[in-house]
């Protein structure tokens, strides 16, 4: 099975992944797969599980990860909350030649480097943590507090940045779709030679 179809996108929350994610795998003509990762956190509104997370409880998590079953875990933003990459869904798309888009914080991804040195990373920059406190103030969904640990995360995670192969600004939606539809594609064209 070959695993230079996985590819890891990490940013700081607030940096627009998601929605830069959802146009990437609209607009991009490679056949890109989300990976739907698992958490024990609840939903939030308009959320699907199966579609925006597999929300699982503390228990099964727990099982899941004595099993072996995850690719990578970590607890997020010290409040007890579960994420996980569940490795079968993964690997069973890798082996038919898909593109795997795994959408992991830098904790995460470094966990799955380990395993797979080969995996594409890709880190999507906010410009500066200005921007980025910015843009989460304007959502208005955080606390003080939880606005002020989500920063102090994202300073460690820019900081880590430099570990990824590839690191796009996002300054724009459309820009950053376009950056990292381009990256792929290159590695695409080496992966053909």
């Amino acid at each position: 099975m070959s695993f230079e179809r996985l590819v890891i996108i990490s940013g700081p929350s607030g940096v627009g992944k998601t929605t830069v994610l959802k146009r990437l795998i609209a607009q991009c003509p490679l056949s890109l797969n989300m990976s739907v990762s698992a958490t024990t956190r609840l939903p939030r509104p308009g959320e699907v599980s199966g579609v925006s997370y597999h929300f699982i409880s503390d228990e099964e998590f727990k099982k899941r990860r004595e099993n072996d079953e995850f690719l990578e875990f970590v607890e997020v933003f010290g409040r007890g909350h579960w994420y996980g990459t569940l490795r079968e869904p993964v690997y069973t798309s890798l082996k038919q030649g898909k593109w795997v888009i795994l959408e992991i914080d830098v904790l995460g991804a470094a966990k799955v480097w380990t395993q797979h040195p080969e995996a594409i990373s890709i880190f999507i920059h906010p410009g500066s943590i200005a921007e980025l406190e910015k843009r989460l103030r304007n959502r208005g969904t955080e606390s003080e507090e939880a606005l002020n640990r989500r920063l102090e995360v994202a300073r460690n995670e820019v900081e880590a940045s430099s570990q990824y192969k590839h690191i796009v600004t996002n300054l724009t939606v459309q820009q950053t779709v376009n950056d990292i539809c381009t990256i792929l594609q290159q590695e695409e064209k080496k992966q053909n030679v």
